[in-house]
């Protein structure tokens, strides 16, 4: 904004906020709060140009009722994620690269504040105590906020948007993600009911590939989602979501992911879909692969298809059960069947660089059509592992 601009900013945004609060509830607040902002210009008759007039309701009723300096970013289809290092500097991923925005927070109050709107509007936390939080929007975004003084320079925001319309399979091929080969692959596994882990680092699209190959899904089943946060959107009809909570205030009501694992054994599920496991829930999700819920889905960060099932048996033993570690190997080589590993290349595209399956020789190797059938042919012969 040009200063004279950003001058009456300053005065309009408590005058905004009274109005606002005078208004009876019901209906958009963003589009009350723009009538009341051009009401209010009007009644003052400012004399803008028109441009600078917009741009000035505009900001007004971003720090009003949005997200203050990031809203724009946020209606930007071509963004993916808005990071806030501390007021003044704001970056976004366009086309899978880091881009710094000519956009600030005021101060670290002003995204102090923008923090607490978001967290607060989730039933969600965080102060100087609990200095922490993930949650999200209601457009189902991630949001990971951080303030001090555990982030040193400042408060910290994180906001991974949610995609509009669900990837499908076919977006993913014509994206580059994914070859014809490798999506007839997983189909065939899918609607084979082979256990498939997603694995892959952060960001690599580990959740997105998950819900695609999740919409191969037979739309009789019954599928039971298990998230931290809720991401999945799948298209069948009979899909029961649980998602994970944290403690209140006093630090009670928390209910895990491992408790949501486990009660989803409890409400006659044909899929679980686990959206990432991450602790001990790792142990009842191979118990729900190995007993009788074949074609299970789930996602774990892992640089590679073997460092994936090095993670899985790790976090098997965090479960706290004191289990030899060759029963838990050979707990995890009996319950999953493929892993399909993404990667991030430079460019900042994302793609399958392996599907790996397990052989008769217990090693892992290049899924084909050969041992495909294989492992179609064990889950057959042995189910429930």
């Amino acid at each position: 904004m040009t200063d004279p601009v950003a001058a009456l900013a300053a005065g309009y945004r408590e005058r905004l906020r009274r109005e606002l609060l005078d208004r009876p509830s019901g209906g958009s607040l963003r589009a009350a709060a723009e009538r009341v902002a051009w009401e209010l210009l009007h009644a003052d008759r400012v004399a803008l140009d028109p441009a600078d007039a917009r741009r000035l309701v505009a900001g007004i009723v971003d720090d009003t009722v949005g997200l203050g300096p990031i809203d724009p970013l946020l209606r930007d289809r071509g963004v993916t994620e808005v990071i806030a290092n501390g007021p003044g500097r704001v970056y976004t991923e366009r086309g899978g690269r880091l881009v710094r925005e000519p956009v600030a927070f005021r101060d670290d109050e002003h995204l102090r504040q923008v923090i607490d709107r978001v967290v607060s509007s989730v039933g969600r936390r965080v102060d100087e105590s609990s200095p922490m939080v993930d949650a999200r929007l209601s457009d189902g975004s991630r949001v990971n906020a951080v303030l001090p003084p555990v982030a040193l320079d400042g408060p910290l925001l994180t906001i991974r948007k949610f995609a509009r319309a669900p990837f499908r399979v076919e977006d993913l091929v014509a994206a580059g993600s994914l070859t014809t080969a490798q999506a007839d692959m997983l189909e065939r596994c899918v609607r084979g009911r082979l256990n498939v882990v997603v694995s892959g680092g952060t960001g690599t699209g580990k959740t997105t590939l998950l819900n695609a190959l999740a919409g191969f899904i037979d739309p009789a089943e019954r599928i039971v989602t298990v998230e931290d946060a809720a991401e999945l959107r799948l298209p069948q009809p009979h899909v029961a979501r649980l998602e994970s909570r944290p403690p209140n205030v006093e630090g009670r009501g928390e209910v895990t992911l491992r408790a949501l694992v486990r009660n989803a054994l409890r409400m006659r599920p044909d899929r679980i879909v686990v959206g990432e496991v991450r602790g001990g829930e790792a142990l009842d999700m191979l118990q729900a692969m190995n007993t009788g819920h074949d074609g299970s889905l789930t996602t774990v960060h892992a640089s590679s298809p073997a460092d994936a099932v090095r993670r899985i048996e790790t976090m098997v033993l965090m479960a706290g059960l004191d289990l030899p570690h060759v029963a838990v190997r050979e707990q995890v080589a009996s319950a999953v069947d493929v892993i399909v590993h993404l990667v991030r290349d430079g460019d900042g595209s994302r793609r399958v660089r392996f599907v790996d399956a397990r052989g008769r020789d217990g090693q892992l190797h290049m899924l084909d059509a050969r041992l495909l059938d294989e492992l179609r042919e064990r889950r057959c012969a042995y189910p429930g592992g």
